[in-house]
């Protein structure tokens, strides 16, 4: 039996082994950036085990998305820069101290002034110029806004109640449907991007990742429509050739068995 620091060493061990001369060539061959979409993969790949609750497969995928960092120190331990120590140094550092109601005598009671604290600290200790510094552009857009809207609350710019932000939507509704009756792609792409920016801030106020949401919409529209499809192979008949009331009347026969 070996001790969870002997299995961290050795992976460790491994990964240096694997960019080693006498390594894989695959592994040699990698940098920082031709890693950044594996590092992406990997991290979807844990959420959608998590969706799915097959949590006896989370410890493997886990491990994949820790091989990641680890593969990551090793390249800038070679290059000189840093390695997995300081890594680990940097984690447990920013944790301590964003945590000085645990570590320290702050008193911080729930997790909306956690959250609060965190952004506020972000500010005045760790150097950032906004409040809203800090979520990737690379994120996913409907991740970003709710990300977004979320830190602009922790300083006050935010509604009283969800009351106005229901307004705000039906205000956009009528703005994209006008935009869109013009026929100016342009301007309605902008108030269709305005459409969503509000259902996420409504979202939010109901505390609902809009992310998640969508994620479990499209994994049940995908469910259905593949069943949709098998009903009408066995039919022998193309989809293609049916008409738009045909599929209606399936899909909803569809969704009643469900």
């Amino acid at each position: 039996m070996h001790t969870i620091e002997e299995k961290f060493i050795k992976l460790i061990e491994i990964m240096s082994t694997l960019r080693s001369k006498e390594g894989c060539p695959w592994d040699r061959e990698q940098n920082h950036k031709s890693l950044r979409q594996h590092l992406i993969e990997e991290a979807y790949e844990v959420i959608e085990t998590i969706d799915e609750n097959r949590l006896h497969e989370l410890p493997g995928e886990l491990g994949d998305l820790l091989l990641q960092v680890v593969f990551h120190a090793q390249m800038a331990k070679e290059a000189g820069l840093f390695d997995i120590a300081d890594v680990l140094d940097a984690i447990n550092t920013k944790l301590i101290r964003r945590h000085p109601h645990v570590f320290g005598d702050v008193q911080i009671d729930t997790a909306e002034e956690q959250i609060v604290f965190w952004e506020q600290m972000k500010i005045k200790r760790e150097g950032k110029k906004s409040a809203i510094e800090g979520v990737p552009k690379s994120a996913p857009s409907l991740l970003r806004s709710y990300r977004i809207q979320n830190k602009a609350a922790t300083v006050g710019f935010d509604w009283p109640h969800i009351k106005p932000v229901w307004e705000k939507i039906q205000e956009e509704i009528l703005e994209f449907k006008e935009a869109a009756e013009t026929g100016d792609k342009d301007h309605t792409e902008e108030e269709l991007g305005d459409l969503l920016f509000s259902i996420v801030n409504v979202s939010r106020f109901l505390k609902i990742n809009p992310e998640d949401a969508l994620r479990r919409t499209i994994e049940k529209f995908c469910d259905r429509f593949v069943k949709v499809e098998k009903v009408f192979q066995e039919r022998g008949i193309q989809m293609q050739d049916v008409s738009l009331e045909e599929l209606d009347r399936v899909w909803e026969q569809v969704k009643r068995a469900e």
